[in-house]
C-alpha cells in the first residue's frame, strides 16, 4: 500500500484503429475505432490508464478537448477519493448535462483513477469490488455483421467456434425483413444447437417490426433479441417484452443510472447492457451493476472486454461478457479464449491491462504521452 498517493499529471493522447474492413450494422457503417487514452501520473511513480473511444476523428478531438478540461478535478489528488471525484464531476457538468460527450470525457479518467487503486494494492480490481469468480463466459462479437454475405457470416461462426468460442452475436436490420431470418437460420444451422446464438438490431426497428421479425426468430431459441428499437422507445420496448418469448436486451447507450432506472421502471428490457464508458467509467457502472442485483436482472456489459471481465468477475448477476477484439492492439497484454468459451481475469495489479505504446504510435492521430498536453 502506498501512503500519500497523490495524482501529479494527467495526459491525454488520440489514436486510430482502422478496421480490416468497413463493417455495417442497421444503423452503422464503422471503419476505423477511434482512442482516447488517459494516463494518471503519481508523486509514488504510479501510473493509472484509462480509455474511452468513438468513430470519428474530428469528434474524437472534441471529446479530448472536453475531457482536458476535466483534470482539475484529478490533479493534486488522492485517486482513491473516486467517489468526490464523481460528484464534483456531477455538479460541475449541469450546465452541459449529465449524458453524452460530458459523460464519456469523463469516463477514461475513472478509469485511470481506478487502475491506480488496484496498482496502489497490489491487487486486481475485481477482489478490490469483491470476486465472485475468476473465468468469465464471453461471447464474440467482433463478427456475423450485417455486411457480411451469407456463405461468410457462416464460415466467420464455424470459425468462432474453433476459436474456443461457445457462443456469439449476429447483426440483423436488413430491409427485407425476411432475409434476416434466412441469414439467422443459415447461422443457427452452421453452429448447430449447442452453441449459444445471439441477435442484435441496433435499434434500426420499429416496435411493428421488431414484434415481427422476434417472433419468426422464436424457433431458433436466441440467448436474446438485443436493441430491436430505439432505446429512447420506452413503450416499443417494453411491449417486446411483454409479447415476444426471447428476452430483450438493450441499454448500452444509456447514461449512468439515471437511463438505467428508467429503462427499470419502464421494463424495457430483460437483459441490461450497461457501458463503461456511457456509466463514466467504474464508479458508477459499480453502483448500476448492483442496482441491478437489487431489482434480480441480469447484466452483460457492453464491449471494453479488458475492463468489463472485472465487472463481471465481482458481479453474481453478471450472465456474458461481450468479446470484442477492437482495442487489443492498445494493450501489451491479451486475452486468451479457453476451449470451454470462457476467459481467464487477469490477476495483475489493477486492471491488468497496459498502454503498448509501441503498437500505439503507429496509429497515433496527433501527439503521444511524450509530446501531447500534461496538465499539472
Amino acid at each position: 500500500m502506498h501512503a500519500d498517493l497523490r495524482i501529479t499529471a494527467m495526459k491525454t493522447a488520440m489514436v486510430a484503429l482502422p478496421l480490416e474492413r468497413t463493417l455495417r450494422t442497421s444503423i452503422h457503417e464503422i471503419s476505423t475505432v477511434c482512442c482516447l487514452l488517459v494516463t494518471l501520473e503519481t508523486n509514488n511513480g504510479i501510473v493509472g490508464e484509462g480509455y474511452g473511444f468513438c468513430f470519428d476523428p474530428a469528434r474524437l478531438a472534441a471529446i479530448k478537448q472536453f475531457t482536458d478540461t476535466l483534470a482539475p478535478i484529478v490533479v493534486n489528488r488522492d485517486p482513491h477519493d473516486v467517489q468526490a471525484f464523481w460528484r464534483e464531476f456531477i455538479r460541475g457538468t449541469n450546465f452541459y448535462g449529465q449524458s453524452g460527450i460530458s459523460v464519456i470525457a469523463y469516463n477514461p479518467i475513472d478509469i485511470a483513477c481506478w487502475d491506480l487503486i488496484g496498482k496502489a494494492a497490489g491487487r486486481p480490481l475485481h477482489q478490490l469490488f469483491g470476486t465472485y469468480r475468476t473465468r468469465i463466459p464471453v461471447y464474440a462479437s467482433g463478427g456475423l455483421w450485417l455486411s457480411a454475405r451469407k456463405d461468410e457470416l457462416c464460415a466467420e461462426a464455424r470459425a468462432f467456434v474453433q476459436q474456443g468460442f461457445k457462443a456469439m452475436k449476429m447483426r440483423l436490420g436488413s430491409k427485407d425483413w425476411r432475409e434476416d431470418v434466412a441469414r439467422a437460420e443459415a447461422v443457427r444451422a452452421a453452429i448447430g444447437d449447442q452453441i449459444t446464438l445471439m441477435a442484435d438490431a441496433n435499434q434500426g426497428l420499429t416496435g411493428a417490426q421488431a414484434l415481427r421479425l422476434g417472433k419468426a426468430l422464436e424457433p431458433l431459441g436466441l440467448e436474446w433479441f438485443e436493441e430491436p428499437v430505439p432505446t429512447w422507445d420506452d413503450a416499443a420496448a417494453a411491449m417486446l417484452v411483454r409479447k415476444l418469448d426471447v428476452p430483450i436486451a438493450s441499454a448500452e447507450t444509456e447514461y449512468t443510472a439515471i437511463g438505467i432506472k428508467r429503462m427499470v421502471d419502464h421494463q424495457a428490457a430483460s437483459v441490461f447492457m450497461p457501458d463503461l464508458q456511457r456509466m463514466g467509467g467504474y464508479t458508477e457502472m459499480l453502483a448500476v451493476t448492483r442496482y441491478l442485483a437489487a431489482m434480480n436482472l441480469p447484466v452483460s456489459p457492453h464491449i471494453f472486454t479488458e475492463h468489463s471481465l472485472h465487472i463481471v468477475a465481482s458481479a453474481p448477476n453478471a450472465i456474458w461478457c461481450e468479446h470484442m477484439p477492437w482495442f487489443g492492439r492498445l494493450f501489451n497484454e491479451q486475452m486468451a479464449v479457453e476451449n470451454d468459451g470462457m476467459v481467464r481475469v487477469p490477476d495483475r495489479p489493477g486492471v491488468g491491462f497496459t498502454f503498448n505504446w509501441n503498437s500505439i504510435d503507429t496509429y497515433r492521430v496527433s501527439g503521444d504521452m511524450r509530446s501531447g498536453q500534461s496538465f499539472k
